[in-house]
């Protein structure tokens, strides 16, 4: 049937008309209700100025984290306390392709953490108590910032600090936790409830020529989740099959430069 056509000249055999199709034709042309309006899409970039903050956080989160972590740093480095970026943000200072989603790390001694949050509230930080021992959090720009006093369960050192890597985060230079160091805290972090081995294996990955393989095995060797993370590491061919693996070991079948 032609829906252009005037219905009312086309009859059933009785004699009666087909119902009209004109007003049903009307608003599929479009002249009927006008269409609902869509609700106009937050701007995500502006998260810092609904929460108060001065500083309006610019429209990709990486790069925002990676300005409060170089806010950080600087502080830091000014209060003259030791301390090591840790984390996602650390992967990313040691040039593997991470994607920031949720805060900044930094270790520090339990002994400065008086001296260190003092430095960072005259700067404008903001120090926020958790109920968690082992770690001060704070918040700058919108983003969160965990300053943390136990890695996995362990104290931060001043050995562990000593390790660290001085390198750049952007433009700010800064200490970042040692490969191995990296890799054996985010493994001793590994539990029942929490063991994605999706976010490390391209950390490990990436890595594997500058970690100590052998001191890795050592220190978690009674961690389930951390054996069993290793083996994967094998199964993939990231580490050789048999005996522990020492920085750059590139001999043999399956070895580190294998991918």
């Amino acid at each position: 049937m032609n829906l252009t056509e005037d219905p009312a000249a086309r009859r059933s055999a009785n004699g009666e008309a087909y119902p009209s199709y004109a007003a049903h034709d009307h608003v599929l042309a479009g002249s009927g209700s006008p269409e609902p309006r869509k609700a106009p899409r937050e701007d995500h970039g502006a998260r810092g100025a609904h929460e108060g903050d001065a500083t309006v956080l610019p429209p990709d989160h990486t790069q925002a984290i990676l300005e409060t972590t170089k806010q950080v740093g600087a502080v830091l480095k000014a209060s003259g306390c030791p301390f090591a970026l840790v984390g996602g943000v650390a992967a990313y200072a040691h040039g593997i392709p991470v994607r920031l989603q949720h805060d900044t790390d930094f270790a520090v001694r339990r002994e400065d953490a008086e001296a260190v949050t003092n430095a960072l509230r005259e700067n404008g930080v903001r120090i926020v108590e958790p109920p968690e021992d082992w770690l001060v959090k704070a918040r700058s720009g919108g983003e969160e910032i965990d300053l943390i006093f136990s890695l996995a369960g362990q104290p931060v050192t001043t050995e562990l600090l000593e390790r660290a890597q001085t390198l750049p985060v952007d433009s700010v230079h800064m200490p970042v936790i040692a490969p191995t160091d990296l890799l054996i805290s985010r493994l001793l972090a590994f539990s029942e409830h929490h063991c994605d081995f999706g976010t490390l294996l391209p950390v490990a990955r990436g890595l594997r020529e500058r970690v100590d393989w052998a001191r890795v095995r050592r220190e978690t060797e009674d961690a389930p989740m951390a054996v069993a993370f290793l083996y994967l590491l094998e199964l993939l061919h990231v580490l050789p099959t048999h005996g522990p693996a020492g920085p750059a070991d590139s001999s043999g079948p399956g070895g580190a430069d294998r991918s």
